[in-house]
C-alpha cells in the first residue's frame, strides 16, 4: 500500500481523532494546543513509529527502523520554538534528527485526549469504568470522567492500577481499608480546580490523575476525596497505545509502538 504524509494524516483523523476536535475544546473551554502535521516529510511513508512523547530516543528509533513518520500525542513544538541549539535542547536535537533523516512528525494531542474512544476514554475503563458523566463536553466525545465501579477496597483499588497500567509508580492518599465505587479521573495534567470541584460536586470517592499541585491533594483529601496520582506518562501510554493499535491496520505500513518504561 503506498501512502504519503497528507493520506496518513487523514487516516489518523478518520479512524482515530480530528483536530478540529482539539480546536473546539480549545475554544469552548480556552485551552491551547498544536495538534496536526508539525513536520513535513517527502516521498511515500516507510514506517509509522507511534511515541507519546517527541523525544531523541524516538526519533533515533524511527530512523534505525527506517520508518520516516513519527506520531506522537504531546506536540513536537508546543509554543514557539525560537531557536534550533541540538547541543543543549532535547526538542531541538529530536527536530535535527528528523528533518535530516526526512522523517515526518504528526502531532495527535487534545484530539486524541478528547475522542470518543480516546486517552481520557481509555483511563476510564483500564480503571473500571464504563458509562460516565462528562466535564468537557463536546460535540462527539470530551474529557473528564467520573463514573461507577464495581465496589472495591481503596488499597485493592490501587494495586489493580499498578498491574492494569504496568506502573509502580502510584502515590495514593485516603484509607486503603475504605471501600469505593465511584471515581473521577483525568488523563494526563488535568487536576487542576475544576476537576476537582467536578470530582466534589459529583460525589466522587476517588480521584485519579497525574501531576497533582499539593494545594489540590489537600483539599480533595480533607473533602473526603481519596486521591491516586499516577505518571502523567502512565496515565497517558495506556489509551495510547490503544489508539495506535486501531490505527495501524489502516495505514497499511510497518508500524511500532514506542514505550519509554523509564517513564511508567
Amino acid at each position: 500500500m503506498r501512502v504519503k504524509l497528507k493520506e496518513a494524516f487523514d487516516v489518523i483523523e478518520r479512524f482515530g481523532a480530528p483536530v478540529a476536535l482539539s480546536n473546539e475544546l480549545c475554544s469552548r473551554y480556552n485551552h491551547y494546543d498544536n495538534s496536526g502535521i508539525l513536520v513535513e516529510n517527502e516521498g511515500e511513508i516507510t514506517g509509522v513509529l507511534f511515541s507519546l512523547d517527541f523525544t531523541p530516543a524516538a526519533a533515533e528509533e524511527a530512523v534505525r527502523r527506517g520508518y520516516n513518520l513519527i506520531v506522537t500525542h504531546h506536540p513536537a513544538i508546543y509554543h514557539g520554538q525560537k531557536r534550533i541549539t541540538p547541543s543543549d535542547d532535547l526538542i531541538s536535537k529530536a527536530l535535527v534528527t528528523c528533518i535530516k533523516n526526512g522523517v515526518g512528525v504528526i502531532s495527535m494531542h487534545l484530539n486524541f485526549d478528547s475522542a470518543e474512544e480516546g486517552i481520557d476514554y481509555y483511563l476510564m475503563k483500564g480503571l473500571g469504568g464504563s458509562e460516565a458523566k462528562i466535564m468537557d463536553e463536546l460535540s462527539a466525545g470530551g474529557y473528564g470522567r467520573v463514573y461507577e465501579i464495581p465496589e472495591i477496597k481503596f488499597g485493592d483499588f490501587v494495586k489493580k492500577i499498578g498491574r492494569t497500567f504496568s506502573t509502580k509508580r502510584i502515590f495514593s492518599y485516603g484509607d486503603l481499608s475504605r471501600r469505593i465505587k465511584k471515581v473521577a479521573s483525568f488523563c494526563g495534567a488535568g487536576a487542576d480546580e475544576n476537576a476537582g470541584g467536578f470530582a466534589i460536586y459529583n460525589c466522587a470517592d476517588v480521584i485519579v490523575s497525574s501531576d497533582f499541585a499539593h494545594h489540590m491533594i489537600t483539599g480533595l483529601y480533607y473533602n473526603g476525596v481519596n486521591v491516586v496520582q499516577m505518571t502523567h506518562y502512565a496515565s497517558e501510554v495506556y489509551g495510547f497505545t490503544r489508539m495506535a493499535q486501531k490505527l495501524i491496520p489502516e495505514l497499511g505500513v510497518p508500524a511500532h509502538v514506542f514505550i519509554d518504561e523509564q517513564l511508567l
